[in-house]
């Protein structure tokens, strides 16, 4: 481990390194677990004041040959929803962040003029970025690509989109909940990374070791690597899955099976576009699709919600959509939720050229656009049609129905970052059937089950691998890879209690900004409205009375109060503070 973080004070133009002890790292691991350490004394803050921190931090991992570790983690409060905001992301940062000699780098402060940071190893410099205003993400990282790795936002930040990206190496996104807008409040248009150091293993053969047990698993998984899986369709590969379960959102939620689905599946773009795989450094199951003439072809989430949510059929709008918010560096969630959000409350059935129109608007922030910039929450509020937005804690669904999935349902309510599928990922065991299947129109055993899954994934997010992986392997194995990098003795169990304090601590900083029970739930139609009902599949409303029980159930497997809150007694027991 390096055992170093980068400080940077865009205010003072001051540069300097901080050491972290050890006992961090075994309490909290890495990436989003240290992140979220060095949030938390800011966390109450607004997202817009320049003292607070915009983090990237990598996991102990990253950039060693255990499989999947090419990952690392940007934190910092939404500018969308007010709660804690962190984001797992891909490409080369990870590996140039360490291989500089650091485990991350924390940026606070607010330049005074539109600037760059280049970093190469031991030599960090602030640089003007003015005649770089308003460049589209493609262009920035042609230009700036032979600096290393390139960390940029679009113009929808500078243009005040809350749900804009900060973009890695141009296609990887620190997505949801609105990171572009803090990078752009510290007038920060870039970040270069370059390393040429290298990372140092403890134990080479061990690291060997479970380096072979994992592949061995990921191979053996269909799900993974199978004919029909995600490393041949991209993460496209859930599109039939989903859409087959009746759980596919249409219409903004009013649907859960769209008609024109069997021409926008992973095998239309693959057919369409003649796809390649790409993806992670470091990572073997490549899970990204790449066009004939390099069209960045969509991830599930932006091919379901710019089909079956927005009513649309066309697979070029789709495809056309998915390059807009590239470039312009906006989430593809929030932007699709909010268009669908905007067609139910105008009554309006949106043709491509409508769609494609108002998603130029809203990253210009003008026209019709300026109202939806601000994501479907605020825009169906001020519209006194709130029911209408489709989100949680103001972060907008994605692409799963949750009267399809009770756990996602869920998982929904109580992810500390608002709507998210990635914190528990229930549509591992009640969908894909991964580890072992569960009844997916069942709240029995979920709360047990979703608490485990959150403080797993905090750890994935903390080490920091590919949440795909565990479709096919256990913290056995990246526990065993976890001691050979580091020299530091760790079983899974014992990862999962790091994982536990880790995800508490995210429940303490909203707390701080005021969540509670209020806030854990998920939109009336859920439980007012059924899904659709076809091929011998019933798709019911959730019943109220035992979601809300469920949830009571979560608090206390979790160690809250009945409104939702952190005790004291729990806080003491992880070694936090409220």
């Amino acid at each position: 481990m390096n055992n170093k973080i980068l400080k940077i004070d865009l205010n003072t133009n001051s540069i300097k390194t901080e050491d972290i002890d050890k006992t961090i790292y075994q309490e909290f691991i890495g990436g989003k677990g240290i992140a979220g350490l060095y949030l938390k004394p800011h966390i109450t803050k607004s997202w817009d004041d320049p003292t607070m921190p915009l983090i990237f931090m990598c996991g102990p991992l990253v950039g060693t040959s255990s499989p999947t570790s090419g990952r690392s983690c940007v934190m910092s409060k939404s500018p969308l929803t007010g709660t804690i905001c962190d984001s797992s992301v891909g490409g080369t940062l990870g590996f140039n962040i360490r291989k500089a000699g650091y485990e991350g780098f924390i940026i606070t402060g607010k330049s005074n003029k539109l600037c760059g940071i280049e970093i190469c190893d031991d030599s960090i410099k602030i640089v003007s970025a003015e005649k770089y205003k308003e460049w589209e993400i493609g262009k920035l990282h042609n230009t700036l690509k032979k600096k290393g790795s390139v960390v940029s936002i679009g113009p929808a930040a500078e243009n005040g989109v809350l749900f804009s990206n900060i973009m890695i190496d141009r296609f990887f996104c620190a997505g949801r909940g609105g990171l572009g807008m803090i990078q752009a409040a510290k007038n920060l248009k870039y970040i270069t990374v370059k390393g040429t150091g290298k990372i140092a293993v403890h134990d080479k053969l061990l690291l060997q070791r479970a380096r072979e047990d994992i592949f061995r698993l990921i191979a053996a998984s269909p799900i993974i690597m199978g004919e029909h899986g995600i490393a041949n369709f991209g993460t496209g590969a859930l599109y039939d899955l989903i859409g087959n379960r009746r759980m596919m959102p249409t219409g903004n939620f009013k649907k859960t099976v769209f008609d024109g689905a069997s021409n926008l599946n992973a095998f239309s773009y693959k057919k369409k576009y003649n796809t390649k795989k790409a993806g992670c450094k470091g990572c073997h199951i490549q899970c990204k699709q790449v066009g004939k003439d390099n069209e960045h072809i969509p991830e599930f989430e932006t091919m379901s919600h710019f089909s079956a949510l927005i009513n649309n059929d066309k697979i070029d709008i789709v495809t056309e959509a998915n390059r807009i918010c590239n470039e312009q560096g906006i989430d593809t969630i929030s932007a699709a939720s909010t268009i669908a959000c905007y067609s139910e409350i105008t009554q309006q059935k949106l043709s491509g050229d409508k769609i494609i129109s108002l998603l130029q608007d809203i990253c210009k922030n003008k026209g019709e656009g300026a109202a939806l910039s601000k994501g479907s929450y605020y825009f169906a509020k001020e519209n006194n049609k709130p029911e209408l937005s489709f989100s949680v804690k103001g972060l907008e669904l994605p692409a799963y129905d949750p009267r399809g999935a009770y756990g996602m349902a869920l998982a929904y309510a109580v992810s500390t970052r608002g709507a998210c599928h990635l914190r528990a990922y229930p549509i591992s065991h009640e969908i894909i059937r991964k580890p072992v299947a569960t009844d997916r129109f069942s709240f029995d055993g979920k709360a047990r089950i979703i608490k485990i899954s959150e403080d797993m994934n905090a750890i994935i997010d903390s080490l920091t691998a590919c949440k795909f992986a565990f479709f096919g392997c256990s913290l056995e194995e990246f526990a065993m890879a976890y001691t050979a990098v580091t020299g530091l003795e760790m079983s899974a169990h014992q990862l999962i209690s790091s994982g536990e304090r880790i995800y508490y601590n995210e429940r303490i900083m909203n707390w701080q900004n005021g969540f509670t029970r209020v806030d854990d739930s998920i939109p009336k139609r859920f439980f007012n409205e059924e899904g659709s009902h076809g091929n011998n599949i019933k798709i019911p409303s959730i019943n109220k009375t035992t979601f809300e029980k469920t949830l009571s159930d979560y608090y206390k497997i979790r160690g809250l109060n009945e409104n939702g809150e952190p005790t004291q007694q729990k806080a003491n027991e992880l070694g936090l503070t409220l």
